[in-house]
């Protein structure tokens, strides 16, 4: 399978299939604005954008090369490793790019099957259960990164334990001006005022409902009374979430959550209201004790009046901001607690900006932050609510990579990346999940549910 893969790979790259190369014409296309948002700030020339094009495609051919004549001399566990410690090496290179068009290439790689598919098993102290649905690991990848379900079964395929897609609005729109992405590359953090850049509900919807028609093919292809129930979930060996929001333009922001619940909730393992991102104007004043109330009571009605199976309907999760006061997250935590919300993933990006993001020549542009600068506000106002909601309700984190399991000691049952992935790439998920596992047995937690709030129960 591998070696086909890699083959697939080297005639659609000599043969001008590669649409990343695409890759050397879109940096000429972007060239002015990777000048604007690169963290350099000074324009490139098409001829400078251009050779980097060709060298991240002579890169990315160079490792197939290498692939192919290594595979023939090692176990497929052996060469899986190999495939996801080589993404270190071109990884870099996407810093390279205007950061938007590195977004877009990662995501066609990933939809195209371009990236390395994790054939090793979990460990089993990574093992997790939520919502009566079983996890293979802890560790999922934060909406943000495929906004409109293009490549779930690539990234699926990487190893984590859930994606989740989103935010998704009723009505395609843009999102704000670009450039509107900025790095941060010292400070380890993103700035990015996207605002709900998605092809809308419909776009989504075809997609996941072909993933999700051919998970129940293979599923009926290979059921027979012998086996067991497969671990994961409707797109396939992960879990899969749904991140919805509302139109920048919208009036009445509860029809638009309905609408995409009404739409999408038959093709997710959970679903999540986004009330968090700073780009989207009024957006944030959902989190209020009684528009919060409002909100998810009209919502839940909306996905229960809906025909479900025996499995019932897909757990109602609400992300938070991290710039919350404290009374805030006390009327948020009685909301939760009151009309059992099943889940808050803590938390989105922010508008402030904690050092070091302060003296950066970035800090200035507007837009929510991401990354290690927004480490420990997010974990404080994770062990927060994990005390307010004395533990009753999981908790997503979503985290920075290398401290996963102090998001798990703080509260979170989940933990998802994001802007670490878009810094270190593929090589970061195997590497994170063998760290969490020797941390757990170090500790002497046989398990993550044990660490979950270990720091404050």
């Amino acid at each position: 399978m591998t070696s086909r893969l890699l083959r697939s790979f080297l005639r659609n790259a000599q043969s001008g299939r590669l649409r990343a190369g695409d890759v050397g014409g879109g940096l000429r296309r972007s060239s002015t604005a990777a000048g604007e948002a690169g963290a350099a700030g000074t324009p490139k020339s098409p001829v400078h954008s251009s050779k980097k094009g060709r060298l991240l495609t002579g890169a990315m051919i160079g490792l197939a090369i290498g692939g192919g004549a290594y595979v023939s001399t090692a176990d497929e566990a052996t060469f899986c490793g190999w495939l996801f410690s080589a993404t270190k090496y071109l990884n870099p290179l996407f810093a390279l790019l205007d950061p938007e068009f590195a977004h877009r290439v990662a995501i066609l790689a990933a939809s195209r099957g371009w990236v390395p598919r994790e054939k090793r098993p979990d460990p089993s102290v990574l093992g997790v259960e939520v919502w009566g649905q079983k996890f293979s690991n802890p560790i999922g990848l934060a909406a943000g990164f495929d906004k409109n379900a293009q490549a779930v079964e690539g990234l699926l395929g990487l190893g984590f334990g859930f994606v989740e897609v989103g935010s998704v609005t009723p009505i395609p729109q843009e999102g704000n001006p670009k450039p509107r992405i900025f790095r941060l590359p010292k400070e380890r953090a993103i700035i990015n005022r996207c605002g709900f850049n998605s092809e809308g509900i419909v776009a989504v919807a075809r997609r996941l409902g072909v993933q999700h028609g051919k998970r129940k093919l293979e599923e009926s292809t290979n059921s027979s009374p012998d086996n067991e129930t497969k671990q994961g979930g409707k797109a396939g060996p992960g879990i899969l979430g749904v991140n919805i929001g509302k139109n920048k333009n919208s009036e009445d922001a509860t029809a638009d959550y309905v609408q995409g619940v009404h739409t999408l909730s038959q093709f997710a393992d959970y679903l999540v209201i986004n009330v968090s991102s700073p780009n989207t104007p009024g957006l944030r004043k959902l989190q209020g004790r009684n528009q919060l109330k409002d909100l998810v009571k009209k919502v839940q009605a909306a996905r229960d009046e809906m025909q479900w199976a025996d499995d019932g309907p897909p757990p109602l999760l609400v992300k938070i901001a991290p710039d919350l006061s404290k009374q805030d997250l006390d009327d948020i935590a009685a909301v939760a607690l009151a009309l059992h919300l099943d889940g808050l993933i803590i938390s989105n990006t922010t508008v402030s900006r904690p050092d070091p993001a302060s003296a950066h020549p970035m800090a200035g542009e507007a837009g929510g932050l991401s990354g290690k600068p927004l480490f420990d506000l997010s974990t404080n106002i994770l062990k927060e609510m994990y005390i307010l909601t004395r533990g009753k309700i999981p908790l997503i984190g979503v985290e920075v990579g290398e401290d996963a399991y102090k998001k798990i000691r703080a509260g979170a049952t989940l933990v998802q990346l994001y802007t670490a992935f878009a810094y270190e790439g593929p090589a970061l998920i195997p590497q994170i999940k063998a760290e969490l596992a020797e941390c757990l047995e170090r500790d002497g937690f046989k398990s993550v549910q044990e660490a979950v709030g270990a720091d404050y129960r």
